[in-house]
């Protein structure tokens, strides 16, 4: 493993944010900060308000307000879809600076950050599309009397709560679907990862996205994400986290039957099989897993290898670890940056002693590297791992690989079917029978084919079992955040009841 030292582009005072409401930007005053270090330098980079539930009721209202007064959920779409396309010219403007400080508070490498906000401009041209074919339909099947239509309309008052894994990019997969539907907005990133949300308040608002419909109130989730799942006038929630904090979300939710949309944890397999192109899936096996520093809930953290092969296969990926480029996230050529939180580091190094004391072999990494400063962890291989082992079942969220061998087509999609998630999968053969039937049969919302972690707006995203309800992106991802009115026209004079 490489590292490249670099020093460079790091602020030296940290940047002190305000939360947004109603348009305007509200100054944290005599509230409380979170301080912000950068995981990959160990220097604090941003101050952010820990606001309370005042705040929230405030964001909500403007919220409510917004939408109820049509300035936005009643404007013709061609007038929302302009905005957004308007938002991503901003976003190409500003990405340099997006993902600047995207790296500096999450620690992914920022070339990794560059591209996913270039595809984040994409993702709001795709909605100003999606905002215009958003449709309902006509029923001429009722008879000569009546006449049916069924109408989408905007859901509401919207709140999203998004992680810290990928601040900018899961709050671009969800929030120009949310307003191509017509609905507004009060968000609450993660309190470690908040700039990059906060300054696209700052961009809707140049683009001309109108007072009220996209506010952000920082803090912990403990406080305002409870209070969110639990508030009276929000219409719906979208969650993006961990399963246990999403069964939460569900609890919380009955009070007023808000609509829920979950995107949850995964423990996701790549299935390869001996026909396959061994090196191409040497390398998506190790991108799988080293992509984000393995803080992804789609990445592949299971490795189910036909039996022949998989020794061989084994050396090619730990083959593969050994020349990842490992280092601060500020260096172009950084390929893994460093653990979000300290937190999470310690979690990661708790697993890999895990898998020791269960008897996995450790083939490669499992060192946490000293850099002098921040959090960084080696990829880690783990052979000859059992199903019942903690680091085959639970989601580790770090770059961590477990392989576990199968003999046959029915026994690899057992092992891949035995777990409580089903977010994403990956198979990899040169048969197209053996495939798609892998394709057909492994549970999970998302499924690559000889490849992995591919896609665009185009094609929806979301969970099977515990991996979440609803789906995100595609004309899908504006239709969840409608809902459907059925009209009955009728044509004439009905016929009396009482004669």
């Amino acid at each position: 493993m490489d590292h490249q030292p670099a020093n460079f582009l790091l602020p030296s005072d940290p940047r002190t944010f305000g939360f947004f409401v109603d348009g305007k930007v509200v100054e944290a005053g005599s509230r409380p900060y979170f301080e912000r270090q950068s995981p990959g330098h160990g220097v604090a980079v941003t101050r952010i308000p820990k606001c309370t539930k005042d705040d929230l009721d405030l964001a909500v209202a403007a919220a409510r307000r917004a939408f109820e007064d049509g300035r936005w959920s009643r404007i013709p779409s061609v007038e929302r879809a302009s905005v957004l396309l308007r938002a991503a010219q901003i976003i190409r403007r500003r990405a340099e600076e997006i993902a600047l400080w995207e790296t500096l508070e999450n620690g992914k490498p920022i070339s990794q950050a560059r591209a996913e906000v270039d595809g984040c401009a994409g993702i709001f041209e795709y909605a100003a599309g999606a905002a215009r074919a958003l449709h309902g339909d006509a029923f001429n099947n009722l008879g000569d009397r009546l006449f049916g239509l069924v109408t989408r309309e905007p859901i509401g008052v919207v709140s999203l709560i998004t992680p810290w894994n990928f601040p900018f990019l899961i709050l671009c997969e969800r929030v120009p679907f949310i307003l191509a539907a017509g609905c507004t907005i009060v968000a609450k990133p993660s309190e470690v990862t908040s700039a990059t949300t906060l300054i696209l308040a700052e961009v809707l608002a140049e683009a001309g996205l109108p007072a009220g419909c996209y506010n952000v109130v920082t803090g912990s989730g403990s406080t305002i994400g409870q209070a969110m799942t639990e508030h009276m006038d929000i219409d719906m929630l979208s969650f993006t986290g961990s399963t246990s904090v999403g069964r939460r979300c569900v609890q919380a939710a009955t009070g007023n039957f808000k609509k829920l949309g979950l995107e949850l944890g995964g423990k996701n397999p790549q299935i390869v099989f001996a026909d396959a192109d061994l090196e191409d899936a040497a390398d998506g096996v190790a991108f799988g897993i080293g992509f984000n520093t393995g803080q992804c809930c789609v990445s592949g953290s299971r490795l189910i290898v036909e039996r022949s092969v998989a020794r061989a296969f084994e050396e090619m990926v730990a083959a593969k670890f050994a020349k990842v480029k490992v280092g601060d996230p500020l260096d172009p050529a950084t390929q893994v940056g460093a653990i979000t939180t300290a937190a999470q580091n310690d979690t990661i190094m708790t697993y890999i002693e895990k898998g020791k004391a269960e008897g996995a072999r450790l083939v490669c990494g499992g060192d946490q590297l000293d850099f002098g400063r921040g959090h960084y962890i080696a990829p880690t291989l783990f052979g000859d791992v059992t199903g019942d082992m903690a680091i085959a079942r639970d989601e580790i969220f770090g770059p961590v690989l477990s392989i576990m061998p199968f003999d046959t087509v029915e026994e690899a999609i057992a092992i891949a079917n035995d777990t409580v998630y089903g977010l994403a999968a990956s198979v990899w053969s040169k048969n197209i029978d053996k495939a798609l039937t892998v394709t057909r049969r492994v549970r999970a919302g998302r499924f690559w084919v000889n490849t992995t972690l591919a896609g665009g707006p185009e094609l929806p995203l979301g969970g099977f079992k515990q991996s979440g309800w609803g789906r995100e992106a595609g004309i899908y991802g504006v239709e969840e955040y409608t809902q459907i009115k059925s009209v009955h026209i009728e044509l004439g004079k009905r016929e009396p009841w009482v004669s």
